[in-house]
């Protein structure tokens, strides 16, 4: 199948934020795949930079630590040419990050429902924050604080449990939308193409 026919253009690189297990990194390589972009994930990009996993960076440095090393590299992508990025789900909570996000990106929130968050998240114990407590707990307490400034994104796309595909092309659709509604659209931005065979 030939690639659609372009649609407007993306002006800067898209920032998916989200809880863990909303789906940001699946979703995030299917889009940049549709778009013909790079993907890059933030957590793989800093315990690159720092040269160890995440939970060392909490155990040796703590939150506060990790923040500050996130809010560097983060400054450091959104200065790249224009590609999906994928951020942690507390990177868009620091108020020096998500500025940056605002000036330089296009955020979309992927929103998901606290069941499906505890189903994907139920095997994973690399969490740091999930190690604090009942995972249900934890993942509910952080909806009600992170999900109010989640809505600050430019866009807010629903999470569920249909397949990826679907949830990527919503995606795609809420993108042509905001875009050709002036969110943005800049003449030598990237096309929204279908670069898929």
């Amino acid at each position: 199948m030939s690639a659609k026919s372009s649609g407007p253009a993306i002006p800067k690189t898209i920032v998916l934020i989200g809880l863990m297990g909303a789906g940001k990194t699946s979703i995030g390589k299917r889009l940049a795949a549709r778009l013909g972009l790079p993907f890059v994930d933030a957590d793989h990009e800093i315990e690159r930079a720092a040269g160890c996993t995440i939970q060392e960076i909490f155990d040796r440095f703590g939150e506060a630590g990790f923040r500050d090393g996130e809010r560097r590299v983060i400054a450091r992508l959104l200065e790249q040419p224009v590609l999906v990025l994928s951020t942690g789900g507390g990177a868009f909570m620091d108020a020096e990050t998500r500025a940056l996000i605002r000036e330089r990106g296009l955020s979309i929130w992927l929103r998901a429902d606290l069941d499906l968050l505890v189903h994907r998240t139920a095997r994973r114990d690399h969490r740091p924050l999930l190690r604090q407590g009942d995972p249900r707990e934890v993942l509910g307490q952080l909806m009600e604080i992170r999900y109010p400034v989640y809505a600050e994104a430019d866009l807010t796309v629903d999470s569920d449990d249909s397949p990826p595909e679907q949830t990527t092309e919503r995606v795609l659709s809420a993108l042509r939308a905001h875009l050709a509604l002036g969110g943005g659209v800049a003449a030598d931005g990237v096309p929204i193409t279908d670069t898929e065979a």
